[in-house]
């Protein structure tokens, strides 16, 4: 009798596992509680796979072997309570498709920066013409791709959610950005369980690996300390310090590795910001270490394209700039984003707070940001810490009230920044829809 696998959400991540399990012959149930789209429930039905939206019905649920958890779906949902009280394991999408394939995988998190360095990583790998997938948060599911495709290199942006259900799974590269409070909620409030979810990257890795990481990081330097870890170290500094393989001398960055050295100016980087530049350290080690030329990497550097709501250049209009940056989830991304304007600021907050701590702003909103505009179902917390520290502080329900009132508050010259610090889910269904919506209402002013 086949091993039963029993998939739980039926997204992107969810669908490309079923698709894998069926391929490997398993005997598959999809069960989401939430409506399945249309394109993977076509993609499930081309299978022939079992699947049920709206409910979990548990009886078809935990009789399983093995359950593949989608990474939005909490501990503590009664679901996974059930399933852990009768030692099922629960493994992620990530663990799943790993046991197929030989693929080196290129991992990265981290809680700011994991998606622009995740595709600039896979931008510098396939220009230089290697057999290279993309998956994890971006591009597709890598479970679908395992089962469809036959890739010699992977690079994946990894969550702290899908970190979590990972166990044997290994990560010839792993690359860690930073780690700042991001999903508190989501970890009881303490802030060493979501510390723990990221290092969780580093695990299995050998002799044989590679570990990339920002050596200014504190909270990364102290978690080394207590790691032991057996992979080879490959830090990189906004300046030379002692160890590092990537740092900043004059205008130029330097990337150092066991057999070459080369250097590019940071005015030919496409990615430009403070954050950018260790973005591009971190993909250009990784690059380095799979032995791509230097002159492969430094084109791919001068060409990429940047992400989408990630600082992206919307619009200017009469004089002011509009700017979309509502990938910014959380406090330290909406940090970066402010460190790195050079005009008055007229700043659109707010979200689904996930136990955000604004202090890490407060100079920056104090030096920078002329208004604010609370944009959200639930707007205390933010006016409880915002009042009085700022001229102007006002409300908004819907995006287009968030437009018209940002930009009456805005004069020639200023910038209108969305960078909310908070997911999206109140008002919006993702920071895309989010970032989507802020664009249209600017086209529209």
């Amino acid at each position: 009798m086949n091993k039963r696998i029993v998939v739980l959400g039926a997204g992107e991540s969810g669908a490309g596992a079923a698709v894998l399990a069926k391929v490997k012959e398993f005997d598959v149930f999809v069960s989401d509680m939430s409506l399945i789209k249309d394109k993977y429930k076509n993609l499930l039905n081309q299978y022939d796979i079992v699947w049920e939206e709206g409910h979990h019905t548990q009886e078809l649920i935990l009789n399983a072997d093995e359950v593949i958890k989608s990474p939005g779906i909490p501990e503590n949902a009664p679901i996974i309570v059930a399933l852990r009280e009768r030692n099922i394991p629960v493994i992620s999408e990530i663990e799943f498709a790993g046991r197929y394939t030989h693929a080196k995988m290129i991992c990265i998190t981290g809680s700011n920066g994991k998606t622009t360095t995740t595709l600039l990583t896979y931008h510098i790998l396939k220009n230089a013409g290697l057999n290279v997938g993309l998956a994890g948060n971006v591009g597709q599911s890598l479970a679908y791709q395992v089962a469809t495709q036959n890739y010699d290199y992977y690079v994946i942006e990894l969550s702290s959610f899908q970190l979590d259900n990972m166990y044997n799974f290994k990560a010839n590269i792993a690359i860690l950005l930073n780690i700042t409070p991001d999903h508190l909620d989501r970890y009881g409030y303490n802030m060493q369980n979501y510390i723990d979810a990221k290092f969780r990257i580093t695990q299995n890795q050998t002799e044989d690996d590679v570990f990339i990481y920002w050596n200014d990081d504190p909270v990364i330097s102290k978690e080394l300390k207590a790691h032991h870890l057996k992979a080879k170290l490959f830090p990189f500094a906004e300046t030379h310090e002692d160890g590092v393989k990537a740092y900043k001398k004059d205008h130029d960055i330097i990337i150092e590795a066991p057999d070459t050295t080369f250097s590019i100016t940071d005015q030919e980087l496409a990615l430009q910001g403070r954050h950018n530049l260790f973005n591009s350290m971190a993909a250009s080690i990784s690059a380095n270490v799979l032995d791509i030329k230097k002159e492969d990497i430094r084109a791919a550097l001068s060409d990429f394209q940047g992400v989408e709501h990630r600082l992206e250049k919307v619009a200017r209009i009469r004089g002011v700039e509009f700017i979309n940056d509502s990938k910014a989830t959380n406090v330290n991304s909406c940090w970066y984003a402010l460190e790195s304007m050079r005009t008055k600021v007229v700043l659109i907050l707010g979200g689904k707070d996930k136990g955000n701590d604004y202090t890490e702003i407060e100079s920056l909103v104090h030096d920078k940001v002329k208004a604010i505009i609370c944009l959200g179902v639930d707007n205390s917390k933010l006016h409880a810490f915002f009042d009085g520290k700022v001229d102007t502080i006002q409300d908004a329900s819907s995006m287009k009230e968030a437009v018209d009132k940002a930009f009456a508050a805005a004069q020639p010259g200023d910038t209108v920044l969305l960078s909310p610090c908070c997911a999206s889910f109140d008002l919006f269904k993702s920071y895309e829809d989010r970032g989507t919506q802020f664009k249209e209402c600017v086209k529209n002013l």
